[in-house]
C-alpha cells in the first residue's frame, strides 16, 4: 500500500511505463553487498558502488515499493541545503570543514543533474532556484541575519543575493512581498519520477531489487526477511524515518510528519501573475516551514510542518493525513497568491521524515561491522542522498577521496530522550513555534518563545 488514504500528486503522476512490479525475495541469496531501502539513499549508494565496480553483486531489500517513503512523496526540492548547523560543524571540525560541506552540496546539484541527463530520467527537472520570500517585517529581519551569515561563511552573490521587493515580485508574484532569498543552487523535480528512474537505471546496471521484502534484523554479514536470508559482506541501511521500526534505533531517529496538498492545473492568466516561470521553489521565513513548487503541468504542489510526533516513534499510513493541517496549508497558499480562489485541491497526501536529535545529517561505514549507513536529512534528504550515496561508495571501497573526509562522515547524534519526555518535548516544541509565527503575524514579540523552543531542541 501507498498510504491510507490521500493519493500523492507524484504517485497519480507517475507514468504507467514506471509502475513496474518487481518480485519479493524467494529464499537465501549471496552478494557482495546488501542495501536495506529502495529510496534514494540506497539507490544513490548501488548506483555509486556499481558505476565504481560493475562486479559487485548488490541486492536492494525493500519492505513496500520502490520510492515507498519520503524518495516519493517529498516536495521536489532538489537544493544545496543541509540540515547539520555551520556553527556546531566550526566548533568540531573547523571553519574549512562548514565551507567544504557547503560547496559539496552545490557540487551534488551538478552530479544530480548529469546523471538524469545520462541516463534519460525524464523527472520534470527545471534548475530555477530556490525564491524566499519575506511577507512580515520580522521576516525581512530574518533575511538579512540569513545573508549576513552566508556573507560570513564566504558566499558571494552568486551562490545567495537578496531581491528588491521589484525583482522579487518578477519571480514570485505572491502577496504581500517586501523582498526575498534567492539562491540558484535548487532544481524543482518530481520526486517519484526520479526515483522510478533511477531505481531503472540500477537494475539496467544490473543491481536486484526485491519488493515487499522485509527486513527483520540487520546483522553484520547478513539480512534476516520476512523470505529468507541475504549474506554479504557490506550491508547498507538506508531507512531514514523508518529507521525508528529496527531493533535498537528507536531513539535513534524521530519520524516527524510534512504534508502536502497539490491544486488542480491552473490556467495561463493565473501564472502570468502568480509568475514562477523558471519554477524556482519558494518558501517564506515563518518558524512552521512550507515549500511549494509550480509542477510542469501547471499546479501547484505546496507542503509544510505542523502535524504531532507520535508518541514512540510511530509511523503509520493514517499519520499520512491530517484535516487541520491541510486545511491550514491551503489557507497559507491562498493568503500568498489570493488570485488562487476556489481552485480545486485534488490530492493531499504526506509522509515522515528522520530527525537525530542535534537536527545533523550522517553517513558512516563500520568496516570490523561490515555495516554502513546514511541519513537524518531533516527533510532535505533529495540531493543530500546522492552526496551520501557517493560518499557510502568511497567508504566502503576504501577510496580516499574528499568526500570521505567531509564533517558528517562518521558523526554521531545523541539519542533522543526516552518517552514520554521525546512525546513532550517535540510537542511543545511544535505548539511554541506555531505561537512565534502567530505572535510575528500580529506584531508582537516572540522572544521568550524563541529562547524556549532552542533549549528545547538544542
Amino acid at each position: 500500500m501507498f498510504g491510507s488514504g490521500g493519493a500523492s500528486l507524484w504517485r497519480a503522476t507517475l507514468p504507467a511505463a514506471e509502475r513496474v512490479a518487481r518480485a519479493a525475495l524467494g529464499g537465501d541469496v549471496v552478494a557482495d553487498v546488501a542495501i536495506v531501502g529502495s529510496g534514494y539513499t540506497g539507490l544513490w549508494s548501488a548506483y555509486a558502488l556499481k558505476r565504481a565496480d560493475p562486479s559487485l553483486r548488490i541486492v536492494v531489500c525493500e519492505r513496500e515499493e520502490v520510492g515507498f517513503g519520503a524518495s516519493g512523496r517529498n516536495g521536489g526540492w532538489c537544493s544545496a541545503l543541509f540540515a547539520g548547523s555551520r556553527d556546531a560543524t566550526e566548533r568540531r571540525h573547523g571553519r574549512d570543514a562548514v565551507v567544504a560541506m557547503q560547496r559539496a552540496m552545490f557540487a551534488t546539484l551538478d552530479e544530480i543533474e548529469r546523471v538524469v541527463v545520462d541516463e534519460r530520467i525524464a523527472c520534470d527537472w527545471a534548475r530555477g532556484g530556490t525564491v524566499q520570500v519575506a511577507t512580515l517585517p520580522a521576516h525581512l529581519a530574518r533575511l538579512r541575519d540569513e545573508l549576513d551569515d552566508h556573507r560570513a561563511w564566504g558566499f558571494g552573490a552568486d551562490d545567495y543575493r537578496e531581491l528588491s521587493p521589484a525583482d522579487a515580485s518578477e519571480v514570485i508574484g505572491c502577496r504581500p512581498n517586501l523582498g526575498a532569498l534567492f539562491t540558484p543552487h535548487c532544481a524543482a523535480v518530481h520526486p517519484a519520477k526520479l526515483v522510478h528512474g533511477l531505481a531503472r537505471a540500477v537494475e539496467r546496471l544490473g543491481v536486484t531489487i526485491y519488493e515487499h521484502t522485509p527486513v527483520r534484523a540487520i546483522e553484520p554479514g547478513r539480512l534476516r526477511t520476512a523470505h529468507g536470508v541475504v549474506r554479504a559482506e557490506i550491508v547498507v541501511r538506508a531507512t531514514e524515518a523508518f529507521s525508528a521500526e529496527l531493533r535498537g534505533l528507536r531513539r535513534a531517529i524521530a519520524p516527524v510528519y510534512s504534508l502536502m496538498i497539490a491544486t488542480e492545473p491552473l490556467s495561463e492568466a493565473f501564472w502570468a501573475d502568480a509568475r514562477l516561470e523558471s519554477r524556482p521553489t519558494f518558501a517564506d521565513f515563518r518558524h512552521m516551514i512550507i515549500y511549494g513548487q509550480r509542477t510542469a503541468d501547471g499546479r501547484f504542489a505546496f507542503g509544510g510542518r505542523g502535524t504531532p510526533y507520535h508518541f514512540g516513534s510511530r509511523v503509520r499510513p493514517q499519520f499520512d493525513l491530517d484535516p487541520r493541517v491541510f486545511d491550514a496549508l491551503h489557507a497559507t497558499l491562498r493568503s500568498l497568491f489570493p488570485a488562487l480562489g476556489d481552485a480545486a485541491i485534488t490530492h493531499r497526501w504526506g509522509g515522515a521524515v528522520g530527525v537525530p536529535r542535534d537536527w545533523y545529517p550522517s553517513v558512516g561505514f563500520d568496516r570490523a561491522a561490515g555495516v554502513a549507513w546514511a541519513g537524518g536529512y531533516v527533510g532535505d534528504g533529495v540531493s543530500t542522498t546522492n552526496l551520501a550515496g557517493r560518499t557510502l561508495a568511497d567508504l566502503v571501497l576504501g577510496n580516499d577521496t574528499d568526500l570521505v573526509r567531509l564533517p558528517w562522515v562518521g558523526h554521531r547524534s545523541p539519542l533522543w530522550e526516552p518517552e514520554p519526555l521525546r512525546w513532550l518535548g517535540v510537542n511543545l516544541s511544535r505548539k511554541l513555534v506555531e505561537s512565534i509565527d502567530r505572535a510575528e503575524a500580529s506584531g508582537r514579540d516572540p522572544k521568550w518563545r524563541t529562547r524556549a523552543v532552542s533549549r528545547l531542541l538544542g
